[in-house]
């Protein structure tokens, strides 16, 4: 028979793992990295349960950006991959899949503060405070981070046929 806690953290995976590997897409721009990436943070997740339960997600998102920031800062940054041009006559679903890798390819050029703030403001939908909690700096940081990484990712789509929006992260909380 199982505790409370491995029902609790089960429901937890079953219920909260597709975004949280989501996330880890988004920072690690990898596939089979971001699954790795997720494992290990569900692990430490699992270990610590007593103590986050209440804030599962939240701890298990901070953990991941860290991790993941810690992985950047271990590895040399590998050569990226020319996608090519996106072939406006392909059929159905192939644009979007090329369009996602153009986003995600633009995603790796960012630093990791930045990359984090994006992807946690815009593609996760937090809000300003909340992800100046995840990544333990002010709100101004995150503002500062979130149009910073918006600049560089116009840069790196420029051409592409791709709009980033403007952020109006300049006033309230969301």
């Amino acid at each position: 028979m199982r505790d409370s806690r491995g029902a609790e953290f089960d429901d937890f995976v079953r219920t909260r793992s597709v975004t949280l590997l989501r996330v880890a897409y988004l920072l690690t721009g990898d596939r089979h990295e971001a699954e790795d990436l997720l494992q290990e943070v569900l692990e430490q997740v699992y270990l610590h349960w007593r103590r986050v339960r209440t804030v599962p997600e939240a701890y298990a998102r901070r953990a991941l950006i860290n991790r993941a920031a810690s992985r950047w800062r271990r590895r040399a940054r590998r050569p990226e991959r020319a996608l090519g041009d996106i072939d406006p006559s392909a059929p159905d679903g192939t644009e979007n899949v090329l369009l996602r890798e153009l986003v995600v390819a633009a995603l790796r050029v960012l630093p990791h503060r930045q990359r984090a703030a994006v992807v946690l403001r815009f593609l996760e939908d937090l809000s300003v405070a909340d992800v100046a909690a995840a990544l333990d700096c002010s709100e101004g940081a995150v503002k500062s981070h979130t149009a910073r990484g918006l600049t560089r990712l116009r840069a790196a789509l420029a051409g592409s046929g791709l709009v980033v929006p403007v952020s109006n992260d300049s006033g309230g909380s969301r």
